[in-house]
């Protein structure tokens, strides 16, 4: 497994990015944080959720420059974050969302969604699965794998999906032209750094 180090945690150009973060702070609670430079600003006194900071239309002005108090270096919070027992109360960094659901946005290849079609469609048998393959394939012109969404290709792939009753909206995501917005966990679900099994240096 490879080594976590603070340094590894880090944007490449952190040294150019607006970089926002939450913090646990002993015997206070979740404050919201700016980084800058190499310090960690606690920017809680004017935006108290992360979901506040971001629904402001001043928000890379306000991570830049709000006042606030110094927690120190990031790169200390960050290794102290990573040895950090996830159920203390000391100082450690969060989660960053806080009262916002965990969205997500991509797509899924339509070969992966299509195998999971002719799967359902043959039953377990590979002559059908394979005969289903072939007849796609027909009305395609092209390799399953080969198709993009929103193609004129995958236009097709569609109309004959349709004509066998075949069609989900669930396979929008990987024959249509959009990305698919979803929700993958509740607010307040995420956990911080070093929480999850794997995270710390030693494991």
């Amino acid at each position: 497994m490879k080594t976590i180090t603070p340094e590894s945690i880090l944007p490449l150009d952190a040294a150019q990015a607006v970089l926002v973060g939450r913090v646990w702070r002993a015997g206070i609670g979740p404050a919201v944080v700016a980084v800058r430079g190499n310090e960690l600003v606690d920017i809680s006194a004017h935006v108290p959720t992360m979901a506040d900071l971001l629904d402001r239309p001043d928000a890379v002005a306000l991570a830049r420059q709000a006042s606030g108090e110094s927690l120190g270096s990031v790169l200390a919070m960050i290794e102290r974050s990573l040895i950090q027992a996830p159920d203390s109360d000391a100082t450690r960094l969060l989660a960053p969302n806080d009262v916002q659901a965990i969205k997500a946005c991509g797509v899924t290849f339509a070969v992966s969604l299509l195998e999971r079609l002719i799967e359902e469609r043959s039953g377990g048998s590979a002559e059908c699965a394979d005969a289903l393959r072939a007849e796609l394939k027909a009305t395609l012109g092209a390799d399953l794998s080969q198709i993009k969404p929103g193609s004129p290709a995958a236009l097709r792939l569609k109309a004959d999906l349709q004509a066998r009753g075949a069609w989900s909206p669930y396979l929008e995501v990987g024959i249509g032209p959009y990305a698919e917005v979803f929700s993958k966990s509740q607010p307040m679900s995420a956990v911080g750094l070093g929480a999850a099994v794997g995270l710390h240096p030693d494991s």
